[in-house]
């Protein structure tokens, strides 16, 4: 029965090609518990991060080449035609680049996460915040490019053909992704104008939050609630940005309305009780303090201030609005609510 032949080999190659896949698949699972019980336990009590980090990165793509070494060579022995075996080899080549390229960027992100990163952060510029993630994804970008040509050169495949192709389909493929290359510009263009940095507070496309990251082709906005919000930078060149954290002062308007039969002597009374409040606290300036219209049932008052930047928004109007209220109930000055006087006309009889 071991001799029978199926699909041009006998049954027992067939066993034999399972056998050393699985087992290499086995070894090469063993061989990560391996690495993770004795190199990277050893590594991570160095004092060289480094080190570990290499082969923490290293574990899974070199299991993986492991796996894919057995399972080729479990397929070498079966008797296979040149064409289907040419092409497997290229399958597997490609796998094989796949794998280092996958090394490659997960050993760099690593790299740029544990040494650079922390540095672009203590840094005073917000430049450099901006550009690590762009110049990293750039490099990623070029590290598969880089194997995807080369893979499918090794497949058989003429690179130079296939870019020719690629030109005289471009505008179709424009076409199809103008809205990608609209986000890359305005990628650029946020970089280029700046109207908000990392970490500054923004109101952007009815969103308030903090800008987390600004991408080539989104930007992340950490909301007031702790959410994230991803906007496609096309959507940010394309609708105002409130940059709420490059106002030199938060401006506090409101009307304050007193009753009709509150005498002249009193409004300026008012006046400088307002005056008053808003000079003494430490955390307020500018004060604007008028008479400014006779409204249908109150004498109307306009007040106007700023909140230094820096300063606690709603703990300073809490602040100013619970002394306006004590000192002019101290005061006696009455509050206008709305009233209607009806005049009814005695009829002759």
């Amino acid at each position: 029965m071991l001799d029978t032949i199926y699909l041009g080999n006998p049954l027992k190659s067939w066993l034999l090609a399972f056998v050393i896949a699985a087992g290499a698949v086995i070894f090469a699972r063993l061989f990560y518990w391996i690495i993770q019980k004795t190199i990277k336990a050893y590594t991570k009590q160095t004092d060289n991060d480094l080190d570990f980090i290499i082969i923490d990165m290293l574990e899974e793509p070199l299991s993986l080449a492991l796996s894919l070494l057995g399972i080729w060579f479990a397929i070498d022995i079966l008797d296979i035609s040149d064409g289907v075996k040419k092409f497997i080899d290229a399958v597997f080549y490609f796998l094989v680049i796949f794998n280092v390229a996958w090394f490659a960027t997960r050993l760099l992100d690593s790299i740029i996460e544990k040494y650079i990163a922390p540095k672009v952060k203590e840094s005073e510029t917000d430049l450099d915040d901006i550009l690590l993630p762009i110049v990293k994804k750039l490099i990623n970008v070029a590290i598969w490019a880089v194997t995807i040509i080369i893979g499918v050169d090794n497949a058989g495949y003429n690179v130079t053909t296939m870019i020719t192709g690629l030109g005289i389909g471009g505008l179709v493929f424009a076409l199809a992704a103008q809205d990608a290359v609209s986000n890359l510009f305005g990628g650029f263009i946020i970089f280029s104008d700046k109207p908000f940095n990392i970490n500054e507070r923004i109101i952007l496309n009815g969103f308030e939050g903090y800008v987390r990251e600004i991408g080539l082709r989104s930007t992340k906005l950490e909301t007031l609630d702790g959410r994230i919000v991803t906007i496609p930078n096309s959507k940010v060149t394309d609708n105002a940005v409130l940059n709420v954290s490059r106002e030199k002062g938060r401006k506090v308007k409101f009307f304050l309305g007193l009753t009709y039969d509150t005498a002249p002597e009193e409004i300026e009374r008012a006046k400088e009780i307002l005056h008053k409040i808003i000079d003494e606290n430490e955390n307020t300036q500018d004060a604007v303090i008028a008479f400014d219209s006779f409204g249908d049932f109150s004498l109307n008052i306009l007040v106007i201030y700023w909140i230094k930047k820096g300063s606690p928004i709603a703990a300073t109007n809490d602040a100013v609005n619970m002394q306006i209220l004590k000192e002019f109930n101290a005061a006696k000055l009455d509050f206008a609510f709305p009233t209607q006087t009806i005049i009814m006309q005695k009829s002759e009889a």
